[in-house]
């Protein structure tokens, strides 16, 4: 098994490519994996890879190879509980099966709370990415073989670790830019997230679903590279809603790229990363001073205080708008974190889902107890009415939490 794969579940950082770098969290490069606080690799997995390989070496589970060229994909999402319908397609060359990458045969990326999984045609590699509560994101590799098993990925830290994941071993997720059309220069790649303007967003993605007059950057299969990116499609690339004149759909498990599937994703990925860099903090005994800017960063991600507005309803074309929510937990009054908005926002009710991860719960006493508190004082103060629906959703849906909430 060669543990130097690089998992690429998203747009892998690459030389000559220029990021955007633009917080203080991610001014830093590096969190030391090997401290005594931390011993990233070297304590047991607790992910639910893990505990499926766990299940796999007892017997209890085997997965089953599929036709189609899927091999073990449909097996390993249903084991992990991730839907079909979570499907997104990326096309651009950013990863090290480059080869068998393109518009024609996109990377398709699956996920659900705590797993994205990779899959790349002709290839008997699956990526996937798992996460720990307290050790974060570990990354692993299946091979297709008689008998598969799930090897740990050290490898993939080479691109997924480093600014644009915090410094911790991480999630990325970009959009390719196309170059000036005025001068040559190359193309960028731009970490993207829900405080992205959809004008910025997809670059390298196909996107399916309707924005209005809204724009963005998929579907434009120009940009392949970001080093070296094209400009505007000839092609129509705004409001697609099929991708059968781009690829063979029939190829993968779903004939889409979801819209509200890619802006849940960018969601998840920041605040996968920011849990797993404040508790890293917290647990090298960062100083309160320094903690609590980070913890009051976190909040406000949580909060979608900076989201960026919609200026059109935004309509998918999957499954995924209906079947995300369903998940829950939902309160007395069938309201949900998981509801979504679509007209101005991306949810209805705007406090981030992951409050009820493993990963926020696994957060050190300190910085869960500092979020509890930054998190009930906005929600109190807003006089909106949409604070009051949400502390009243979270008070009967979330567990452990502190005594002042249930006032």
């Amino acid at each position: 098994m060669n543990r130097r794969v690089v998992f690429a579940l998203a747009v892998a950082l690459l030389a000559g490519v220029t990021w955007a770098i633009a917080q203080q969290l991610e001014d830093t490069f590096y969190i030391p994996l090997d401290d005594p606080a931390i011993q990233y690799g070297q304590r047991p997995f607790n992910d639910p890879v893990a505990r499926l390989e766990q299940r796999m070496e007892k017997g209890q589970i085997k997965l089953e190879a599929a036709p189609n060229g899927w091999g073990y994909l449909p097996s390993v999402l249903k084991q992990l509980g991730i839907n079909r319908d979570s499907q997104a397609l990326v096309f651009s060359k950013t990863s090290t099966q480059v080869e068998n990458i393109g518009p024609r045969t996109p990377r398709a990326i699956y996920f659900n709370d705590d797993v994205l999984v990779g899959f790349v045609r002709n290839s008997d590699v699956l990526e996937i990415a798992s996460l720990d509560p307290k050790q974060g994101v570990q990354f692993y590799v299946l091979v297709r073989a008689a008998e598969p098993a799930f090897a740990p990925s050290q490898g993939c830290l080479r691109c997924h670790q480093g600014a644009v994941t915090l410094g911790v071993p991480g999630l990325v997720i970009s959009s390719v830019h196309p170059v000036s059309q005025t001068r040559s220069e190359h193309g960028n790649a731009f970490m993207t997230d829900h405080r992205s303007p959809l004008s910025g967003r997809w670059g390298g993605w196909y996107v399916t679903g309707t924005t209005g007059s809204q724009t963005h950057l998929g579907n434009n299969t120009n940009l392949v590279d970001p080093v070296r990116s094209g400009g505007p499609s000839s092609e129509p690339t705004q409001n697609l809603t099929s991708l059968e004149t781009m690829l063979d759909t029939s190829k993968y498990l779903e004939p889409t790229s979801d819209i509200v599937a890619l802006m849940t994703l960018e969601h998840q990925i920041r605040m996968t990363n920011l849990m797993i860099r404040i508790g890293w903090d917290s647990r090298l005994g960062m100083a309160d001073d320094k903690l609590n800017p980070e913890i009051e960063e976190m909040v406000k991600y949580m909060l979608f205080v900076d989201e960026a507005p919609l200026k059109a309803p935004v309509k998918g074309v999957s499954t995924f708008t209906e079947t995300f929510p369903q998940r829950g937990p939902r309160d007395p009054k069938g309201r949900s974190l998981r509801d979504f908005d679509l007209k101005t926002r991306l949810f209805r009710y705007p406090l981030s889902y992951m409050i009820y991860s493993a990963a926020f719960d696994g957060m050190p006493d300190k910085v869960r107890d500092r979020v509890y508190k930054d998190l009930y004082e906005r929600l109190s103060s807003d006089s909106s009415g949409t604070g009051k629906a949400i502390l009243e959703i979270v008070r009967a849906t979330k567990t452990n939490l502190p005594d002042y909430w249930q006032l």
